[in-house]
């Protein structure tokens, strides 16, 4: 088999190029490791755990990927950034991690786009004018009609309810006098009358039917009511209808030159398999889009092995975490009974604001019985010395909250989630050690595993509904969690200090391309899909019509 343009992987990035691409002539096959869902097929709870949860070997072919990426170590320790940012200085108080990380992300044809919140922001300014990328172009305008063609191709609206989540987390912006910065989300959901199913609303009717959202809450265990705008819905589904072949349950285990180094060879495996099953596939040009994660590995791994030796040295700096942290407020299950809460109505965030300069947070949602991830919530512990003998004190020290927390039974219902990003410039460089990645700081401090804003925002969230602040269950151990792991393979001006170009090109390999969140080079303080989308779109309307000359500046 060969083929003009391989893609590995079927989110944001992904997804445009294959569209893009096979609209431009060429032809393309998308590689996917996770399987295909029809909208019935998505789990109706998170404790379909073999519908949820990602885990190959376990014979769980989920949605959602939960990754532990492992501290370095002192051999990975003290990564430098070539050419370093002077952005935002980590905020005083702000506690950095052991450089290890909870990674939350997406599997399945359509990626991060089955398992997301929907919620597509553009970035504040200080995005744009980070020194690793700003003196290569104006990014702003440069990105400006591509952010207009993802909302579009994405539906984007602004959720036009107020709901219970929404009305406490007002009240908690009024109270840090950020009032003025509250407001409702833009969303990629078909609002339409709940429930209703109609012809294309979209794209003229040349798009898929579609029903109305029933505002259930359920988006981030996958929609099956049809009205999330995701990717088999809008990019993937015009893909395909202009030729591209997306191949589901193939993952890729390696990337090198072709023969006489024309083009490239990419090795897969049947997903989950546990021997056999091994193919190559030939391609003129590759398009690495297999999540942050994904796309290092292949690099790293190619480069470790001899593979492809001219990828950049700096493959793995300026990983980010969007500097975020996933905490949350529960009240009491006996109490939410009798006042009858109910935190899941609505989109999966459906409201946001500023507590401070930098610092933006979401409150998120999972639909009733979805209390799986409520496994995660532990007690709200502080950063700062001796944390992990804190905690413990604190869960022997209020042995009541303990078992409240410690409960999932109705968790969605009860329990208002709070999303913390922030702009600010923190990374972690990620290594390749036995054929695993590692994580190690990066300049300056690493991501936080403990955003004082944050924890104020959960206490007075807390003291609204009358519940119990709670944290990420890795935080104690100074390891933060993460919904949105960004970088790692990043545009630069020079190989010297990025691994792409502005085109998104792999400096040293011509024909190789990294198009997701890998690219992505600073930390925006909102969700990065809508950015990532237009990134893929300002890219791929670079590339020639198949046969016709490149007009791009020669690859370095």
């Amino acid at each position: 088999m060969r083929y003009d343009v391989v893609v590995i992987g079927s989110g944001f990035g992904g997804s445009v190029a294959a569209l893009r691409l096979a609209e431009k002539g060429y032809s393309v096959l998308v590689l996917e490791a996770g399987r295909r869902f029809a909208d019935h097929e998505l789990p109706r709870t998170s404790w379909r755990v073999r519908r949820f949860l990602w885990a190959p070997a376990l014979g769980c072919y989920g949605i959602q990927r939960i990754t532990l990426l492992r501290p370095a170590g002192r051999r990975g320790a003290g990564g430098s950034r070539a050419g370093g940012t002077g952005r935002g200085k980590t905020r005083a108080g702000q506690s950095g991690g052991r450089a290890g990380v909870l990674v939350l992300s997406g599997a399945g044809v359509g990626g991060g786009s089955l398992v997301y919140a929907n919620t597509l922001y553009e970035p504040p300014a200080d995005f744009y004018a980070d020194p690793q990328w700003a003196g290569i172009t104006d990014w702003r305008a440069e990105l400006a009609p591509y952010y207009a063609r993802a909302k579009q191709m994405l539906g984007v609206v602004d959720y036009p309810r107020t709901t219970a989540a929404d009305k406490v987390m007002r009240a908690v912006a009024d109270r840090m006098g950020a009032g003025d910065t509250f407001r409702s989300t833009p969303v990629a959901v078909y609002l339409g009358r709940p429930g209703e199913r109609v012809a294309d609303p979209h794209f003229g009717g040349a798009g898929p039917d579609r029903a109305g959202c029933t505002h259930c809450g359920s988006c981030l265990t996958g929609c099956r009511v049809g009205a999330k705008n995701s990717l088999p819905k809008n990019y993937l589904w015009f893909a395909e209808r202009a030729g591209a072949r997306i191949r589901p349950l193939t993952t890729v285990v390696g990337l090198r030159p072709g023969p006489g180094g024309a083009g490239y060879l990419v090795d897969v495996r049947r997903t989950g398999a546990w021997a056999g099953g091994r193919q190559t596939i030939a391609a003129d040009q590759v398009v690495l889009a297999a999540g942050a994660l994904g796309t290092q590995r292949l690099l790293h791994t190619a480069r470790a092995t001899g593979a492809l030796p001219a990828i950049s040295a700096r493959i793995g700096a300026l990983t980010r975490t969007n500097s975020e942290a996933i905490l949350g407020a529960s009240v009491p299950r006996r109490a939410a009974r009798r006042r009858r809460l109910d935190f899941t109505d609505g989109v999966a965030i459906t409201s946001s604001f500023h507590p401070e300069p930098g610092t933006h947070v979401e409150p998120v949602r999972y639909g009733p019985g979805s209390n799986l991830m409520g496994l995660l919530q532990s007690a709200l512990v502080p950063g700062g010395p001796c944390r992990v003998r804190r905690w413990l004190a604190a869960l022997a020290g209020r042995p009541r909250d303990t078992v409240r927390l410690l409960s999932v039974r109705d968790w969605s219902r009860r329990t208002v989630v709070a999303l913390v990003m922030q702009s600010v410039d923190n990374s972690l460089t990620t290594y390749h050690r036995r054929g695993r990645l590692v994580a190690g700081h990066g300049h300056g401090r690493s991501n936080p595993s403990w955003i004082p804003a944050g924890h104020r925002v959960v206490r007075l969230l807390a003291d609204e509904i009358g519940g119990i602040p709670g944290g990420a269950v890795t935080e104690p151990f100074d390891v933060p969690m993460t919904a949105h792991i960004l970088g790692g393979a990043v545009i630069g001006a020079t190989r010297a200090d990025g691994v792409v170009d502005a085109y998104h090109r792999v400096f040293g390999c011509p024909g190789l391309h990294v198009l997701d969140g890998a690219a992505v080079p600073a930390n925006l303080g909102v969700n990065p899909s809508l950015t990532i989308v237009a990134l893929a779109e300002r890219a791929v309307a670079h590339w020639p019509v198949k046969g016709a000359p490149d007009r791009r500046p020669p690859a370095s």
